[in-house]
């Protein structure tokens, strides 16, 4: 067994890894997202899945409805981090599990990339300086080290994904600063979220069905978008719909604007107390859609958590 499968077996039981094979993991990490496309091209089958915000054994009981990675090949809309007790083994095992997959791919292992990531508007150093990622890298590790390694990835993390050249997916939505996909491509993603522009537009925006095109946000950052905005998006793109996180929803997924887009989010019983139900969406190799719903994990199946939950704004 090499150290990367230890590792991951390790952080498949929750065991966090040391401080050094953090580094270690997150510098071939980087080695491989700095290739990637800010606008990274996925094939069909795809598993999609919304925020997971560190509720690891609830990822877990993803893993068990979606199949196990490589037979299932997944993509993940952002949020790993934040809120949930165990950020620090969340992020690091899809990170594990992309640079396993990636290495057999380069070993001429017929692999394709069995985990693509898109970056959230939690992996940013100012987010999880106040939503619990930092608090829980300095409680497990007594140091910062940890914390930096992985938000210096999250500068690499792509914006969105374009499943088949038909479905654009990303964590928050749109921006009035762009139009075009081209126009993402010529972003400069490796750096900290910035406050407002396009970057940010595309990690903070929500759908909205009251607005009619562009309204202000009450999340303070991105914008409030109309279906006459999805429309023409999806038209000069020539896209059939997106596919999104960024907001709770009860069932798990939403669908908006006569199903020109879809909310998609897959952490159950948010914060430990919502109550909502959480959901992916598969994709078989002909874009056929099918979501499964799942509940939160089985509270005798969980850890004890080390501390209470950060404060629960919901960002």
């Amino acid at each position: 067994m090499s150290d990367l499968d230890r590792q991951i077996e390790q952080l498949k039981r929750c065991e966090p890894l040391k401080e050094s094979e953090v580094k270690a993991l997150c510098l071939k990490a980087m080695e491989i997202l700095v290739e990637e496309s800010n606008v990274q091209r996925v094939d069909a089958p795809v598993t999609i899945c919304g925020d997971i915000h560190g509720q690891f054994y609830d990822m877990k009981e993803l893993f068990k409805v979606g199949g196990d990675c490589p037979k299932t090949n997944y993509l993940f809309l952002g949020d790993f981090v934040d809120r949930g007790f165990y950020s620090v083994e969340t992020f690091l095992l899809l990170l594990a599990l992309k640079v396993s997959f990636k290495e057999l791919l380069f070993c001429q292992v017929r692999y394709p990339d069995r985990i693509t990531l898109v970056r959230g508007n939690h992996e940013s150093r100012q987010i999880t300086q106040v939503y619990g990622f930092y608090d829980e890298c300095l409680r497990k590790y007594g140091s910062v080290n940890v914390w930096r390694y992985c938000t210096d990835i999250f500068d690499y993390i792509s914006l969105s994904a374009l499943i088949e050249n038909k479905i654009f997916s990303v964590h928050g939505g749109l921006s009035p600063a762009i139009s075009t996909l081209d126009q993402i491509r010529t972003i400069d993603r490796k750096q900290e979220v910035p406050h407002d522009g396009a970057m940010c537009d595309l990690l903070w925006s929500d759908p909205e069905d009251i607005v009619e095109g562009w309204g202000l946000s009450p999340r303070g950052a991105g914008f409030l978008f109309g279906g006459s905005v999805v429309s023409s998006f999806n038209h000069s793109n020539n896209i059939d719909y997106i596919c999104r996180a960024h907001q709770l929803v009860m069932e798990g997924y939403k669908w908006m604007f006569n199903n020109q887009i879809v909310t998609v989010w897959s952490a159950p019983n948010y914060c430990y107390r919502c109550g909502n139900v959480a959901a992916i969406l598969e994709l078989d190799e002909n874009l056929n859609k099918q979501f499964r719903v799942f509940e939160a994990a089985p509270q005798e199946s969980r850890g004890a958590p080390a501390k209470r939950p950060a404060p629960d704004y919901f960002l």
